[in-house]
């Protein structure tokens, strides 16, 4: 578990990084301790873990976001909206058959002094988004933006689970562009790490900065986005197992065409 308190005595921003393995994913805490705000992001697994890491930092849980629909694992998300009484938020571009809170390309979640302004990246999948947070208390500027399965240390997330692998990396460039363009400093927090399907040359290390990965990502190195889109058609690893049965699910469509 990768954990930072910024100015605990003060109570400003709080984030815990949970890793899993079975699937290989992260998901995360964050939020404002002084206003006892928080969000959670990518949730997997039992419920029951989040409730307790929210109250154990006297947090309440406003959010809980879902960074795209998932084709690797079983989201938990909705059920620990429901459980916390938080708003579900997906993209607004999500194509799913139950009621959430659609969030588009430039909207903040506020947490009290933390806000989490929404990037539309679509690539991975077509409704992937990520968060751009920032602790009022230090500074206007960003501090670290929440990736998912966009910009992994070490890749960018593969391309063919939702729409054709080409069309995918044609999305893809785009948003990675914009994900560079943000300051050297921001930290990156992904949804993956290594031994996830999701990425080909994924970094054990779950986090890593724009600068570092501007510099040594090679996938995000590449300018041309012929020579983009070459680069994400080749070696495309096996896909999830039930990856389209798991999108389904997490999009509830399976069980609205029953």
């Amino acid at each position: 578990m990768f954990l930072a308190l910024c100015n605990e005595e003060r109570k400003t921003m709080i984030l815990r990084q949970f890793l899993h393995t079975d699937p290989v994913g992260v998901s995360y805490l964050f939020g404002c301790g002084g206003k006892a705000a928080a969000a959670v992001v990518d949730p997997a697994g039992d419920i029951e873990f989040y409730l307790r890491a929210a109250e154990d930092a006297g947090m309440r849980i406003h959010f809980v976001v879902d960074t795209h629909v998932h084709a690797d694992h079983l989201s938990a998300g909705r059920a620990l909206a429901e459980a916390a009484g938080a708003a579900y938020v997906l993209s607004a571009e999500a194509d799913v058959a139950f009621p959430f809170k659609g969030v588009r390309d430039g909207e903040v979640l506020s947490l009290g002094n933390v806000t989490a302004t929404v990037l539309h990246t679509p690539g991975h999948t077509p409704e992937h988004i990520c968060l751009l947070v920032s602790d009022r208390t230090r500074a206007d500027e960003p501090w670290f933006v929440l990736t998912g399965h966009t910009l992994m240390a070490g890749d960018l997330g593969r391309t063919e689970l939702a729409v054709s692998a080409e069309q995918g990396a044609e999305d893809l460039f785009r948003s990675a562009g914009r994900l560079k363009a943000l300051p050297d400093h921001v930290e990156v927090l992904p949804g993956a790490y290594a031994g996830s399907v999701c990425g080909r040359r994924l970094s054990g290390k779950p986090w890593s900065t724009i600068g570092f990965e501007k510099r040594h990502n090679e996938a995000l190195r590449i300018e041309d986005e012929a020579a983009f889109i070459r680069f994400m058609l080749a070696e495309i690893p096996p896909a999830p197992p039930q990856a389209a049965a798991l999108r389904a699910a997490n999009s509830a469509l399976a069980a609205a065409a029953a």
